[in-house]
């Protein structure tokens, strides 16, 4: 995997805050058209291998981007900072955090948020939403530690700091400049 130096992880910084932005204003690129045919069923009317599928879809994007920026709400304000770990263990898809920190506090008060990351092409990001639920499981924790082994340095499986957090409700929408925006629920 190849690593990101300062210098790209600000360019990456700035462009999802630019797409941020567009999103929240509902301003879209000449390119970027809305396909009503791009609507998605709920979660409940999905095959569990369909689920799965998206799932594994969503994460595969997240890994190719290397990193994503996660936005949590504390009151009224956004919060927006940058992960990189991200993992499918028994049907979940899984980020990492301190529960020390901030950023786990929100989620802990607002399970909301929302996840975008940009390919490092620069033409096609994703968008993530969903609740995210904090999961204390010693399996999944020293899991998400074995995968991820330049984390251990941070986190022990059985300290009271480390939260691995799950999504559910998830639905993410992938979006190029080059072609119709997809939809799919996970």
């Amino acid at each position: 995997m190849k690593k990101i130096d300062f210098f790209e992880l600000k360019v990456l910084f700035a462009a999802t805050v630019l797409l941020a932005i567009m999103a929240c204003t509902n301003n879209k690129p000449a390119e970027a058209v809305e396909n009503p045919e791009t609507s998605v069923e709920t979660t409940d009317t999905l095959s569990e291998e369909t689920k799965q599928q998206n799932m594994e879809e969503v994460q595969a994007f997240l890994k190719e981007c290397n990193a994503f920026f996660i936005a949590t709400v504390d009151g009224d304000q956004p919060h927006v900072r940058p992960f990189g770990v991200s993992e499918i263990i028994d049907g979940r898809l899984y980020i990492i955090t301190g529960k020390v920190k901030n950023v786990y506090k929100q989620m802990a008060a607002n399970g909301k948020f929302e996840i975008c990351a940009l390919k490092p092409s620069g033409s096609e990001w994703i968008r993530v939403n969903g609740t995210l639920v904090n999961d204390d499981a010693l399996s999944v924790k020293t899991e998400m530690l074995e995968r991820n082994p330049n984390l251990k340095s941070m986190y022990q499986a059985d300290d009271d700091n480390i939260a691995v957090l799950y999504i559910t409700d998830g639905s993410a929408r992938f979006c190029s400049f080059s072609g119709p925006e997809r939809k799919v629920k996970f």
